[in-house]
């Protein structure tokens, strides 16, 4: 079974280690008009090297950037990346939610001819190129509207007409249930979905109905102030000791630069003193986390080496592979 990176097709067998929710770069519209958030490219380069050779380090193998197309997703930097770190980056089609995303370009749009427009990226290539996502992104409110479930239609529609699997954002930790309805309403099978950000959600019982529709869970927003480590790892344990670890996914939906103010609170609200903690490569904090230091809670409270890695290792090649639990 092969699966599609930025720089061609490969085996799943070859994914290894994989951050399933990741991103090089992302950006809201119009922050490269603001002065203390303009970059070079050959500098953005070099901090996506640096972190992501820093993951290589670690073992990590595949980089999965789910960056939605209208939040600056750049697929060529994606390719130049993959080249010179030497890692796998899979890039996905789709958009945001209706809030900061969604361009009022395509919300008159039919389900169809949204579904047209995935397509067309998954078996032509991105923008000219011939870059192929390997996912379609999909993005809801914390209650799903009546557009972003057509869009959840159009990329179900896509999924079935290509096979490509498709990777959600939920907001604040919510919706995730109304998702898996929507896509179920569509024929799209459980397993062919990874149900997002569910790590926002402190309650157990939120994460257990999830887990029950018979989707991935994504705890891939670990490190964010809110739910802490802790909890997040007794989160995890707790559906691993119920029997849902084939379906857990664990990722810190980090960036290697981010240009506008992000949801994890910076250290500095002074514009010029962030821009300097980002030159200095000491924000946004970086996706080594995850094995450095939330794995360590993971061991903490019982589990073994071979139950944790097989969240980013077994878990990442069954879901691309397109087969049941």
């Amino acid at each position: 079974m092969q699966v599609m990176t930025v720089l061609g097709s490969v085996d799943v067998s070859t994914l290894g280690r994989t951050l399933i929710h990741e991103h090089l770069f992302a950006k809201w519209p119009g922050a490269e008009f603001f002065p203390p958030m303009k970059i070079t490219r050959e500098w953005l380069l070099q901090q996506c090297y640096v972190r992501l050779g820093a993951l290589k380090d670690q073992g990590v193998r595949t980089f999965v950037d789910p960056c939605p197309i209208e939040l600056g997703r750049d697929v060529t930097l994606m390719a130049e990346v993959s080249r010179k770190v030497g890692m796998n980056i899979i890039c996905t089609t789709g958009f945001y939610h209706e809030g900061p995303g969604l361009p009022y370009f395509w919300r008159p749009m039919t389900a169809r001819q949204i579904a047209d427009f995935y397509i067309g990226e998954i078996v032509n290539g991105v923008d000219g190129t011939d870059i192929r996502p390997g996912a379609i992104k999909c993005a809801t409110s914390a209650e799903p509207t009546e557009t972003e479930a057509k869009f959840l239609e159009a990329a179900s529609i896509a999924h079935h007409e290509t096979g490509v699997p498709l990777i959600t954002h939920t907001t604040g930790g919510l919706g995730g249930p109304e998702q898996q309805a929507i896509f179920a309403s569509h024929g799209v099978k459980p397993h062919r979905c990874l149900i997002g950000h569910c790590s926002d959600n402190p309650d157990p019982a939120y994460h257990q109905r999830v887990a029950e529709g018979g989707t991935y869970i994504g705890f891939d927003r670990l490190g964010f102030e809110y739910p802490s480590p802790e909890t997040s790892a007794d989160n995890v344990v707790r559906l691993v000791r119920n029997g849902y670890r084939p379906q857990v996914m664990l990722s810190t939906d980090r960036l290697c630069v981010f240009q506008g103010q992000m949801s994890r609170k910076p250290p500095t609200d002074d514009p010029y003193e962030l821009k300097a903690l980002m030159e200095q490569g000491k924000w946004p904090p970086p996706q080594t986390f995850l094995i450095d230091e939330f794995f360590p809670l993971l061991r903490e409270r019982g589990l073994s080496d071979s139950e944790i890695f097989a969240m980013i290792e077994e878990n990442p090649t069954r879901y691309f592979a397109g087969e049941p639990f």
